[in-house]
């Protein structure tokens, strides 16, 4: 099998050399070349044709954001971004992955310890992995097609049902054109994207711009409320728990759920058992397999379950785990995804719940 070929871009000598150093003996993966800026990189695209770039954001003269734009417009390729722990570093990070970077990895600082390094040698080899089977043509074809915010019509004005979604890899762009085309009045939705604690705040205000939902990280506490959107906060499980007739957002600093925190998995469960079938779960675009069990209980427990198709999927991964063990009874293109729920939420009865 040929190896995968990844050039690294950065204008650290230090990072160039540990990023080589941890792929050196890497079976699958041949480091061809290193660039120190996006001139050299330009250059080096041409002669070795990598299938994988690692990009810096931070660099002089033309910045990797800037670089990552020509590149998606003139040669489309899995781009990872190498981003800093900042707010700043956050919303350059977010901008990266909505101009088409496929995933990214925060640079390590400080002292380098054993257990961090190979922390970040697993993390790096198993996203150039994912990288080069990436469907780039996803994030541009939903990049191309208009969205309109379509209209809600529930029974009696309000809506007694919450929507679940659950995401990773390519999350951060589905999210967005999913939130572009729903209403001020859709049911309550609460997330669970994989997301360092550092991004999640840069993300909701994100989503919150560009929506006319109302979106937010989700406090402990907090009741679900028609309109308003509640994303799990990076490092935190997020759970819904029933109180008489409201739902309220639970959080947790508990063990990691399949490999994550915040995990689909313990979100889902909890909406399962909270909500029955007064709830919709959606599992979009990730790596891996968070998720699928959740889905399943909350399939089992009577919710509509809707899956991203592989075809609008960054990675097919989560929602083909979760179809493979029967969670997901239909699956849609990415921006068909809004209406469907909202239609489902329209005509489904409305339970004893309310919200």
């Amino acid at each position: 099998m040929k190896p995968i070929t990844v050039l690294i871009v950065d204008d650290s000598a230090l990072i160039r050399k540990l990023y080589s150093d941890l792929l050196h003996d890497a079976q699958d993966i041949n480091v061809i070349g290193v660039a120190v800026n996006a001139q050299d990189a330009r250059e080096k695209i041409k002669q070795m044709n990598p299938d994988v770039l690692t990009l810096d954001i931070e660099m002089p003269g033309m910045d990797g954001l800037s670089f990552l734009e020509k590149i998606m417009s003139l040669r489309p390729m899995p781009v990872i971004m190498i981003s800093t722990l900042t707010q700043k570093g956050a919303g350059e990070t977010l901008r990266a992955l909505e101009l088409g970077a496929v995933d990214y990895i925060s640079k390590p600082t400080g002292a380098h310890s054993p257990d961090t390094l190979q922390h970040l040698r697993e993390e790096l080899i198993s996203k150039i992995q994912m990288a080069v089977r990436a469907n780039l043509k996803s994030h541009s074809n939903a990049g191309r097609q208009k969205k309109t915010v379509l209209p809600f019509l529930p029974a009696g004005g309000r809506s007694r049902h919450i929507i679940a979604i659950g995401s990773s890899t390519g999350g951060v762009e589905a999210l967005r054109d999913i939130f572009m085309m729903l209403p001020a009045n859709c049911p309550p939705i609460v997330i669970a994207q994989h997301m360092p604690e550092q991004f999640t705040p840069s993300f909701a205000a994100r989503l919150h711009s560009i929506s006319q939902v109302d979106v937010s990280e989700a406090k402990q506490g907090a009741r679900l409320m028609q309109g308003y959107a509640y994303l799990a906060p990076g490092n935190q499980h997020l759970k819904i728990i029933r109180r008489g007739s409201e739902y309220i957002c639970q959080l947790e600093e508990s063990p990691l759920v399949s490999g994550h925190r915040p995990s689909v998995d313990v979100l889902f469960h909890s909406v399962a058992q909270a909500a029955g079938s007064q709830a919709v779960g959606v599992i979009l675009t990730g790596m891996g397999k968070d998720g699928a069990a959740g889905l399943l209980k909350m399939r089992e427990n009577g919710a509509y379950t809707i899956g991203q198709n592989e075809n609008s999927c960054v990675v097919y991964g989560m929602p083909k785990a979760a179809m493979m063990l029967g969670a997901v009874q239909a699956e849609f293109p990415l921006l068909e995804i809004p209406a469907q729920l909202l239609a489902y939420c329209e005509k489904e009865k409305a339970g004893k719940h309310a919200v």
